[in-house]
């Protein structure tokens, strides 16, 4: 029995009740405990409370990083407590005797005794610590100025968003929000006009929708930002809405839609072992799902797998010693060959099978084997060689290419990244349907948000550096463009600031590019404070030219801000990755310090009023910079980053734990004494002392890539200190805030920070 016990659902169900007892108050409260599976303990905690004519309880798994999961039946009657969860088959039945109960878990045919001991349930992470909401809302009145654009402008979700056709064209779905910022789905027939709400969003977000055929949509949804995705569906009517992975602690990705299948997709889930994800077909009506291959080897697991359009398991990818990866294909369907032995470092990704031919092995791949920038070919899979190199360029490295369906899988376009987002045009048609776009939006960025099956009707998504989004149908039988919907209309373009690229060489010479985002007032030749803001990552990850809401909030206010593609970010070559490779906290430092000295000399920010700020490793950055240069920023404001690399090695999630070794050889290795003796000197939390900068420290309780613990250690270490320090917690939040609310309590806090901190140029701002 593997362990499978603890798969349960989010959805909110109805409870049952029964008449109070008179010693009612004894059951109610948290009781814990921990059930052993296979020599392996999993502490669970049941949460009972009281309502008008029954009980309500709650169930946590805290190892699997859910909380709170509604019951269906909770009853207590002659001391006997039973808690019962009809989906997952789940049933708990305990005596009470003082302060234990003594029972039975039961699950399917399945039964584990379990001793459950009163408690006291805890919220993540030291609970004294997070700064009350009057002290937040005291540090965000220190931005009094009535702007013409508030917080709320740029931070509130659009009215309406996520547009979508649906295969047939006959639909169009989007999400719109309701007076309480929940963002339901909404299906409109775009014949009759008529509209229909078919998901609603409720106390957890809907973190993705879309179409899964002409009739049905599925979605997926969390637990408080903990990242389990689990998988709904629900027809275009709103009937039939199921969930069709009701496993609790298992996390759920999409493969491969299954164009060709109507009523089924490809998922994977880690749901027999919580570090290793396995494919599955699953039936998007009934949920019936059939395991389609078993990783039998968990110390060398399958990171990768590859299915075609039909749902044909072609190859995968296997990790070998925590760092190698060896690419296996079959050519009968049964068998599979190692092809290629590979290094993580190696790039040699299929992005499609060519099925514009009969031969069925040939692929388009996307590889750096032969280059230092990633090219994209059409490779033979059988006799693994190269056919043809099909696009390149020599300083970006190629992204992604796209096929017509409908034309037999003709080759439309390739794309690759430099300042901007660029689209080579391929086939005649792409071509021409690439010039009407163009020459309607030129000096925008477009996108192909959606397509219908017969391609007649195109989404177009256009966007700017000074324009947040707007929609466009366009209709190719007549060759009309139709304006769908302005994101945000309020915000207007030439109040906006401009998003110019930067290219700079680094103190050790090597050529860093970023973006300066100026306000208004420093394109007058006034030096203004500037935000300084490392991006998240830090591999493979890049800033990225277009509109962003941080940097046009705080241009609004009079900060210019200053994004720094540091060595060891994405897109710019094989190279230039690994140049920063053990670099973290040193030279990726190195290259932020020497981007702010660029836009120093170029005379548009005052080089003693910088901030820095930043979110996931750019939150480590912020407190890395406050301890390797404590003079060089005026404050720092944290979010979600990383402050001790031991303990954020220590908390990695399950399913990370597989690419240890891998991460090691990006960061830095403890059981190597020189590297270990480097984490301490990078890791923030032992260098405290050097920090004499105000800071603002931002979390996520729930979050499972940068546990709370990193937060708190640098607060707690900070306060003992006597540093004050203004810390926000949300405890319905996990890896960055999704929640309307959350997302401007944060930045209206943030800008309190910075007006509170900076010296500010008030003329530079846009003010009513």
């Amino acid at each position: 029995m593997k362990t499978t016990i603890l798969k349960l659902c989010y959805t909110v169900l109805l409870f049952l009740g029964v008449t109070l007892q008179t010693n009612a108050q004894d059951i109610i409260g948290s009781w814990e405990g921990k059930l052993t599976v296979q020599n392996t303990e999993m502490l669970l905690r049941f949460n009972v409370t009281s309502e008008s004519n029954g009980f309500l309880s709650t169930m946590d798994s805290p190892s699997q990083g859910a909380t709170d999961i509604p019951m269906d039946e909770t009853t207590f009657i002659d001391n006997t407590l039973t808690i019962k969860f009809n989906q997952a088959s789940i049933k708990y039945v305990g005596t009470l005797t003082e302060n234990k109960l003594t029972g039975t878990f039961y699950q399917g045919g399945t039964e584990f005794p379990l001793l459950l001991v009163k408690t006291i349930k805890t919220l993540p992470g030291n609970t004294s610590l997070p700064s009350s909401d009057e002290d937040l809302e005291k540090l965000a009145s220190w931005n009094p100025i009535n702007y013409k654009y508030s917080v709320e402008d740029y931070f509130k979700r659009p009215k309406a968003r996520t547009f979508r056709f649906s295969p047939n064209g006959t639909y169009l779905s989007y999400r719109e929000k309701d007076e309480n910022a929940k963002n339901h789905v909404y299906v409109k027939n775009t014949e009759t006009n008529e509209i229909k709400r078919v998901i609603e969003e409720k106390e957890e977000l809907i973190r993705g929708y879309g179409w899964a055929n002409d009739n049905r949509l599925v979605y997926v949804m969390d637990k408080g930002g903990n990242e389990d995705y689990h998988l709904f569906a629900v027809d275009i009517d709103g009937a039939n809405q199921k969930e069709l992975t009701p496993f609790e602690g298992v996390k759920v990705n999409i493969l491969e839609g299954l164009k060709e299948d109507k009523n089924h997709m490809i998922i994977s889930m880690n749901k027999n072992n919580p570090q290793i994800f396995e494919p599955y077909k699953i039936n998007i009506v009934t949920g019936t799902i059939v395991q389609l291959y078993t990783n039998e080897d968990v110390a060398n697991p399958v990171n990768d797998y590859e299915f075609d359009k039909d749902g044909k398991l072609r190859g995968f990818s296997k990790l070998r010693n925590g760092v190698n990866v060896d690419l296996y294909y079959t050519l009968d369907g049964e068998n599979y060959e190692l092809k290629k032995e590979l290094s993580w470092k190696d790039n040699f990704s299929i992005s499609s099978f060519n099925y514009a031919t009969e031969y069925p092995h040939d692929a388009y791949v996307i590889s750096n084997l032969e280059s230092d920038k990633a090219q994209i070919y059409l490779y033979d899979l059988k006799e693994d060689k190269v056919i043809e190199k099909l696009f390149s360029n020599e300083n970006y490295d190629a992204s992604g290419l796209s096929l017509s369906r409908k034309r037999g899988y003709e080759m439309d376009y390739f794309s690759y990244e430099g300042e901007k987002s660029n689209i080579i045009p391929v086939s005649d048609y792409y071509k021409k349907l690439h010039k009407k776009i163009k020459g309607k939006f030129p000096n925008y960025n477009y996108s192909i948000a959606d397509v219908t099956d017969d391609e007649s009707k195109y989404l177009i998504f256009i966007q700017s550096d000074k324009l947040y989004g707007t929609y466009y149908a366009y209709y190719a039988l007549t060759n009309e463009f139709k304006l769908l919907y302005n994101l945000m209309p309020d915000l207007i373009e030439n109040d906006m600031a401009e998003m110019r690229p930067i290219t700079f060489k680094s103190r050790d010479g090597i050529t860093i590019h970023g973006y300066i985002t100026l306000p208004k007032e420093a394109l007058k030749g006034n030096k203004v404070p500037v935000i300084v803001n490392p991006h998240g990552g830090p591999q493979g990850i890049r800033d990225s030219w277009g509109f962003n809401p941080e940097a046009q909030l705080f241009a609004s206010r009079g900060y210019a801000t200053l994004q720094v593609n540091f060595r060891i970010s994405g897109g710019y070559g094989r190279q230039f990755l690994e140049s920063g490779f053990k670099q973290i906290g040193r030279k990726a430092m190195d290259d932020v310090e020497d981007g702010l000295k660029y836009v120093v000399d170029q005379g548009w920010v005052d080089k003693d009023n910088a901030a820095i700020y930043g979110a996931s490793h750019g939150g480590y950055a912020v407190l890395r910079g406050l301890t390797k240069t404590p003079n060089l920023y005026a404050c720092g404001v944290d979010y979600v980053g990383v402050s001790n690399i031991f303990t954020f090695f220590d908390s990695f999630p399950e399913y990370w734990k597989p690419y240890t070794e891998i991460v090691k050889e990006i960061w830095y290795d403890s059981d190597i004494p020189e590297e270990k003796a480097i984490m301490t000197e990078v890791s923030p939390v032992f260098h405290i002392d050097k920090i004499n900068k105000p800071l603002f420290v931002v979390q996520g309780a729930n979050d499972p890539r940068v546990n709370i613990d990193e937060s708190d250690q640098i607060v707690e270490g900070l306060r003992a200190k006597g540093f004050e320090v203004p810390y926000m917690v949300k405890y319905d939040e996990g890896h960055g805030f999704g929640k309307e609310e959350n997302r401007i309590a944060l930045y209206k806090s943030m800008m309190g920070f910075y007006a509170k901190h900076l010296k500010q140029n008030l003329k530079s701002s846009i003010k009513k």
